[in-house]
């Protein structure tokens, strides 16, 4: 089932808000009729349905007024690990299931305080630490598109929420790929900024590697939540102030864009070759100049520095769940993270880690000497399938991975996690699971991102505007 108005933008819903042509009851109430068609299948959301009803009934009081806020109206799906005081705090664990949060994350705070509204809450992995969407408290999270396939994490339930025509507009996080994996699985866009740019809650905002931002099917629309959420913010002391208005523009007359097909000897299947590639005609068309380049980064020196890293803050955090005896109740990937981040700080330690942190930042560095932005593949597969864990690790293309997380390219840009990134989908595997790009810009360059990344869509065209061309979600089986 499909509805006539689960496909618009943000920016269209909030046109016909103002016109009056929709109410936001009348939105909310279609879209929750999508959901209850679509969810059996997909299983992307927890499950707990807010209290709508207030909310509501203020938009439209605000639009009858005009007074409306820049998000007045504006279903939201808001991945569960940022948690909302009184509700419940999983951490997306079965350990923590009865666990409710006393605080409430400032970015929804924003989100609400600009009139969005809370609508569902998004399924995560155990502890958010995997890139595809599973476990004991939820189950399995499955592609909109194809659920033979997964959704990627840790914003998996987001992702797959938005591809399905949840809602227009969503929250992610992301400390080694968590909102572009997800983005670029599910052909929705997803936004990495700079590290401090959103604020976050303690401690993890002082985690270099760690970033909230918004997701969305349009850059537009990204844009859009951006501009609510970022800026600094009295309970983040890291946060930083001035945050630029983004207005994505599609022009690029004069920028000189990199395009790497992989990054160094990272594994890439042909299909997402091909279509990382492709993009070259449209970033043309836009005026640019694109050069294909070689960025000599090894696949295995990142995920040892990023083990090392993670060493320092999940090991000691899981431990104290550990010494509650319930080591035989943690998901599989869990333990694998858990002993590769030990394994790999017990060798290389805190000042080691930055050590090697060094020569990724060096390297990338490089490029953004001689371009404007970099472009390359999120993953080097379409996707994960939705039944595999994957523990034994991944081969793509003959090239290793003794972890599967390193099939994505997106850890180089958490420890260099002042270049904002933007991930955007720009084509479709023959077993119809959509590929996405990373758009890299210069440490803290954001609106380069969004203009490259507009030019794509452009040339790409709106996949969610015709039925023909949209996730089937309930009229495949798995």
């Amino acid at each position: 089932m499909t509805t006539s108005n689960a496909y618009l933008s943000a920016t269209a819903v909030l046109e016909r808000f103002r016109d009056g042509s929709l109410t936001p009851s009348a939105y909310a109430a279609e879209l929750l009729e999508h959901i209850n068609a679509t969810e059996g299948t997909i299983n992307a959301t927890t499950g707990e349905r807010l209290a709508l009803d207030e909310a509501l009934a203020e938009a439209e009081r605000r639009y009858a007024n005009g007074t409306a806020r820049p998000l007045e109206g504006l279903p939201v799906v808001l991945k569960e690990e940022q948690p909302i005081e009184g509700l419940p705090e999983t951490n997306g664990s079965p350990l923590f299931k009865d666990n409710i949060a006393e605080e409430t994350h400032p970015i929804i705070t924003r989100i609400v305080e600009a009139g969005g509204i809370p609508f569902v809450r998004a399924t995560t992995p155990e502890f958010c630490i995997a890139a595809y969407t599973r476990g004991k408290l939820w189950g399995i999270t499955r592609n909109p598109w194809n659920p033979k396939f997964g959704v990627g994490g840790s914003s998996g339930g987001t992702g797959a929420s938005l591809a399905a025509g949840y809602a227009p507009l969503g929250t992610g996080s992301d400390i080694g790929g968590s909102t572009r994996i997800p983005a670029s699985f599910n052909g929705v866009v997803g936004y990495k900024p700079p590290y401090g740019r959103n604020p976050a809650l303690a401690p993890t905002n002082l985690d270099r590697y760690c970033t909230d931002g918004p997701m969305a099917r349009t850059v537009a629309d990204v844009a859009l939540l951006q501009n609510v959420i970022s800026g600094q913010h009295p309970d983040d002391p890291v946060s930083l102030p001035l945050a630029p208005t983004l207005v994505p523009n599609a022009d690029l007359t004069g920028k000189r864009i990199a395009l790497a097909l992989t990054l160094g000897d990272y594994g890439v299947q042909d299909d997402v070759r091909d279509a990382v590639a492709g993009t070259r005609a449209w970033l043309e068309a836009a005026g640019a100049t694109v050069t294909e380049v070689i960025v000599p980064i090894d696949h295995e020196f990142v995920m040892e520095t990023a083990w090392t890293h993670f060493g320092t803050i999940f090991v000691p955090w899981i431990a104290e769940i550990t010494e509650l005896g319930v080591m035989d109740q943690l998901e599989p990937y869990t333990l694998q993270a858990m002993a590769l981040a030990t394994k790999y700080f017990e060798k290389n330690g805190v000042l080691g880690g930055l050590e090697r942190e060094v020569q990724v930042h060096e390297t990338l560095a490089k490029v953004f000497v001689e371009y404007d932005a970099l472009v390359c593949p999120v993953a080097g597969v379409p996707a994960l399938l939705a039944d595999e864990y994957y523990i034994d690790g991944i081969t793509i293309n003959g090239v290793d991975n003794e972890c599967y997380i390193s099939m994505a390219m997106t850890t180089p840009f958490n420890i260099a996690n002042r270049n904002p990134v933007l991930a955007v989908p720009v084509g479709r595997s023959g077993d119809d699971v959509p590929i996405g790009v990373q758009i890299v810009g210069a440490p803290y360059a954001e609106e380069i991102v969004f203009n490259v990344g507009a030019a794509i869509e452009a040339g790409r065209g709106d996949w969610y505007q015709e039925e023909a061309h949209r996730p089937a979600y309930g009229q495949r089986t798995v």
